[in-house]
């Protein structure tokens, strides 16, 4: 029996309303070329066992980082996620509302936004966070939409250094108009800050500096945030939050937004997602970032209570008069990076980060002994590419000696370093790489 979940006569109305005369002309947007064209293969129907059997033969073809080394970054890390993470996040008064404006039965979930809002401040030294966004792809567009409705200009510069999904997302928000994107080459793999500089002017609403860059180099733009500034425009920066931990904070440099993907702070890979996007700024921006703000209050005892605030409810339920269209966020991702962060701490975090640093630093010296060479010559933090002259014959190798390979760029291999790597599996990879396995 197949499962519907209207019967023909619902869906037949609906249609009609909606000016439809069949689903195919409804869905007429969507190109034959990816259309199935015939039923699922889905076959007769199984008990729960065989179900259970067939499902983990099927994932079983699937490569995953508890088998095999992975030094695959470019925007996704392999951090190790402690075990009680998991535990924790099955606790029911965690996640007792998904939407929580009820918040006299929402107390679990508002708190555990309120101290991940909390923490994010503490990572990036800014002044409020929201409560998550979708990943950090939507929360650099969100961020330069926001520059963009609070300056002057509408001129968006980024170096081409920036994650190309990111420049991939925000170029679709630009369709609107609202934002014209200007993409500025990169000079040795980081920004070229004199064209960067020659190129703000009165038009320009934002900067944006990704730190770590997206070939893993550590970026300088304090001239820049001076520029942009003088200039009434604003300083986006997209950071790594394990970096975080010892690099100096995106408010020092005198960021007004801050934003950047959450994965790393406890999140699975997950074969890509989902994920979650984390978005900080000034006191200015208060009542304008997108997305929901959690307060810490009293209620009428007196008692210590959470309650959504400084936001418009337009925000939420009214598109046409939003100045976002974010109305959701990752809630149980960014309750995994709230326990994430609470599990390690101050001195943990600064650990785990000093560890990717110092078994990156130990991989580009011993690539460099076995006769590669990075492509830049740039500071780095846990990742980096090494010249090659096929990066995918590389992968393909490494594969069959167990090892998941980096991300591939024309000429070179992006390779990322966690604190989940040893000694002996860097070994092994730069014998492959090397030729001697």
């Amino acid at each position: 029996m197949k499962y519907t979940p209207n019967s023909p006569a619902v869906v037949k109305e609906m249609l009609d309303e909606a000016g439809f005369s069949s689903l195919d002309e409804l869905f007429t947007d969507i190109p034959d070329t990816i259309k199935l064209k015939r039923e699922l293969n889905l076959g007769p129907g199984r008990s729960e066992m065989e179900v259970g059997r067939e499902l983990k033969t099927l994932a079983a073809r699937n490569l995953n980082t508890d088998d095999y080394p992975c030094f695959l970054g470019a925007g996704a890390y392999d951090h190790y996620i402690p075990a009680a993470l998991d535990q924790m996040l099955l606790r029911s008064e965690f996640y007792t509302a998904y939407t929580p404006y009820q918040a006299e039965i929402s107390q679990g979930i508002l708190q555990s936004i309120f101290e991940y809002q909390s923490m994010i401040c503490l990572l990036t030294g800014m002044d409020v966070a929201n409560a998550s966004m979708y990943d950090g792809a939507s929360a650099l567009a969100e961020a330069c939409a926001l520059a963009c409705a609070n300056a002057k200009g509408k001129k968006v510069l980024l170096p081409d250094t920036v994650h190309p999904e990111y420049l991939q997302v925000l170029k679709t928000y630009a369709i609107s108009g609202r934002m014209e994107i200007v993409t500025v080459p990169s000079r040795q793999g980081v920004c070229d800050q004199e064209q960067m500089l020659a190129l703000i002017d009165q038009d320009t609403a934002a900067v944006v500096i990704q730190q770590p860059n997206f070939f893993g180099n550590l970026e300088q733009a304090p001239s820049l945030a001076e520029a942009v500034h003088q200039n009434k425009g604003y300083l986006i920066m997209a950071v790594d939050p394990i970096s975080l931990a010892i690099l100096k904070p995106p408010a020092e440099w005198g960021a007004d937004l801050v934003v950047g993907e959450g994965q790393a702070l406890g999140n699975s890979l997950s074969f890509g997602g989902p994920y979650l996007g984390f978005f900080a700024a000034t006191k200015k921006f208060l009542r304008k970032i997108p997305g929901r703000i959690v307060g810490q209050t009293t209620d009428l005892e007196g008692k210590r209570a959470f309650v959504l605030t400084l936001q418009a409810r337009e925000q939420h339920i009214r598109r046409e008069k939003a100045s976002s269209n974010i109305c959701s966020n990752q809630a149980l991702n960014a309750l995994a990076a709230t326990i994430y962060l609470t599990l390690a701490g101050k001195g943990g975090l600064q650990a785990i980060a000093t560890r990717c640093h110092q078994l990156a630093v130990y991989a580009a010296g011993e690539l460099e002994k076995a006769g590669l060479k990075l492509k830049y010559e740039e500071p780095f933090f846990r990742e980096f590419a090494v010249l090659l002259d096929d990066p995918a014959g590389a992968n393909r190798r490494l594969l069959k000696n167990g090892i998941i390979g980096g991300y591939e760029l024309e000429d070179a291999m992006l390779l990322a370093f966690t604190e989940k790597r040893s000694k002996a599996e860097i070994d092994r990879l730069i014998a492959v790489l090397g030729g001697k396995a």
